[in-house]
């Protein structure tokens, strides 16, 4: 989006009151206050878009393409024509019943530099050594009705007393960088690719790190699991009960949740069981040591849990 102005400072303006029309006014030139130059080609081949615009007093405030009121609206330019210097003259078309008509009529009959038109366009542009050309016209929003744009602020073209151009950063769109600052867009493009891949990575190293945590759990489980194992099998080799004593004890010693848990369980299983090779069905047969009488691997079990 461009902003421009100009004035008809210094000329003599033909003001029809009574068909409320004011000839010859200056719309574009090639070059502006704002150090920005158009090309003949372009200026020539923007006359038509420039035909019949909308003139509206003053810019509107926010968003330039917002619709404006009718209380804004003044006229309209026809008979746009490029002039000797290659910039733009056309008819001011107003309503002489306006409530700013008077107004008008008075500064282009007595002090023209008063006002004076300034565009809202969309166009190519590029920088050149003196500051940015205007390669090409592509929109005309409108041409409004200004008083004093050189102290004015706008929103995407602004004049100040400096002779600089300004621009609120909030209205700076992908567009202007892209056109202006590509190396901008890069380098955001870049940053955001980088943050990108910095947070997949860091997802990453998360995933990876979870799945070594488990990892040494497992393996300290099979470590502590083989040491009790070790110990039980020791503890069974001094304790020296029969195997079929052995066999039954195991899962309970494997379960034991410490080494005097285990010894609690080996007391109780030598307590009740009969070491040696028995001589007669007799002599097989064992009080255990809740009284109860052990005549085989059931009722065995049963003694020591008891």
């Amino acid at each position: 989006m461009i902003r421009e102005y100009c004035d008809s400072r210094g000329e003599t303006l033909k003001v029809d009151r009574e068909h409320g029309v004011i000839g010859g006014v200056k719309i574009l030139g090639l070059s502006s206050k704002n150090n920005r130059t158009y090309t003949k080609e372009a200026v020539a081949r923007a006359a038509a878009l420039y035909e019949g615009s909308k003139v509206n007093i003053d810019h509107p405030e926010g968003n330039p393409n917002a619709s404006r009121s009718y209380a804004a609206r003044i006229g309209s330019v026809r008979n746009v024509t490029v002039d000797s210097d290659g910039g733009l003259r056309g008819d001011l078309h107003f309503n002489p019943k306006h409530a700013l008509a008077e107004q008008l009529i008075w500064d282009a009959e007595h002090s023209p530099e008063n006002v004076g038109f300034s565009h809202n366009i969309e166009g190519r542009t590029s920088r050149g050594k003196a500051g940015v050309v205007v390669e090409e016209i592509s929109r005309v929003q409108s041409v409004d009705l200004v008083a004093d744009p050189a102290t004015t602020r706008g929103l995407f073209e602004n004049f100040n007393q400096e002779g600089e151009d300004t621009l609120e950063i909030k209205d700076i769109t992908e567009a202007m960088l892209s056109e202006q600052r590509p190396d901008l867009i890069d380098s955001i493009k870049a940053n955001t690719l980088e943050a990108y891949l910095t947070g997949e990575e860091a997802k990453a190293k998360d995933a990876k790190l979870v799945s070594l945590t488990e990892e040494v759990e497992t393996l300290k489980a099979s470590a502590l699991h083989a040491a009790k194992t070790a110990a039980i099998a020791s503890e069974l080799s001094e304790a020296k009960l029969p195997q079929a004593v052995v066999d039954l004890i195991k899962p309970q010693l494997l379960e034991a949740k410490d080494a005097d848990a285990r010894k609690a369980i080996l007391a109780k299983a030598k307590s009740v069981s009969t070491v040696g090779n028995p001589k007669s069905r007799e002599q097989n047969v064992t009080e255990g040591a809740t009284g109860n009488t052990v005549t085989d691997a059931k009722s065995f079990a049963r003694s020591i849990t008891e």
